[in-house]
């Protein structure tokens, strides 16, 4: 069966683009024009990633975002956020709020596609060739299940933060830069903002320290980037 992806977009034209490119790839899509028919086709397609535009009528792409990663339904879908604004701050404010990836308008559709493939070849399943489970104090990651927990809690993690988690757990010590980590992680690069992983790195301490302020797992190489330091509590 062809991957599903639901394409929001409130300008037809912009949708109808996305949309042929995408088929085009061979993925099978869904569109829809506000956030509320957007919510309504996530529970009822359960599609494989949205590609979801910020500025919307009823309910804007921000709001979408966090219905969707408040929802343990819905959560671990992954989000491309597709936005006019170029501030590095709206950016940010999308990716915090749980959103894998984001692409700026005007965009190639040729580019939006291989952000698609990127992250649906890292949340598709496949094998994986390594399957050691990774534990630290009480942080436990089961890259096969595709499952974090912590204290046997299970963590509601976003695709990528799943993916910057293993790869800073599986390289525990290593001090990475901001543009290592993300194309090691993730397969790809942001253009030109590498501190966008920043965002998902406060969102990850939020989740796994006690104390995000003062980190024990992630800690920040000043001048450098992250490392994953390993705890024992």
């Amino acid at each position: 069966m062809p991957q599903r992806i639901l394409v929001v977009d409130d300008d037809k034209q912009i949708a109808r683009l996305i949309r042929s490119y995408l088929e085009q790839a061979g993925y099978q899509v869904v569109v829809a024009y506000d956030g509320e028919t957007a919510l309504h086709a996530l529970r009822r397609e359960s599609p494989d990633l949205v590609v979801l535009d910020l500025m919307l009528p009823d309910r804007d792409g921000w709001d979408v975002t966090r219905t969707v990663r408040s929802d343990p339904a819905l959560a671990a879908t992954p989000i491309i956020m597709v936005t006019a604004r170029v501030e590095d701050t709206d950016k940010i404010i999308g990716l915090e709020l749980g959103a894998d990836d984001y692409v700026t308008k005007p965009f190639n559709p040729r580019e939006l596609v291989s952000r698609v493939r990127a992250i649906l070849r890292r949340t598709s399943g496949q094998p994986v060739l390594a399957t050691t489970v990774l534990e630290s104090g009480a942080l436990r990651l089961d890259p096969d299940q595709h499952e974090a927990r912590l204290d046997g809690q299970p963590l509601d993690l976003t695709p990528t933060e799943f993916d910057l988690l293993r790869t800073l757990m599986e390289n525990q010590g290593h001090a990475f830069t901001r543009a290592e980590l993300i194309e090691q992680a993730l397969g790809y690069t942001y253009d030109g903002l590498d501190r966008t992983v920043d965002s998902h790195i406060k969102n990850l301490r939020r989740k796994i320290e006690v104390d995000p302020a003062n980190p024990i797992y992630i800690q920040t190489v000043y001048g450098v980037g992250y490392r994953f330091a390993g705890a024992h509590r």
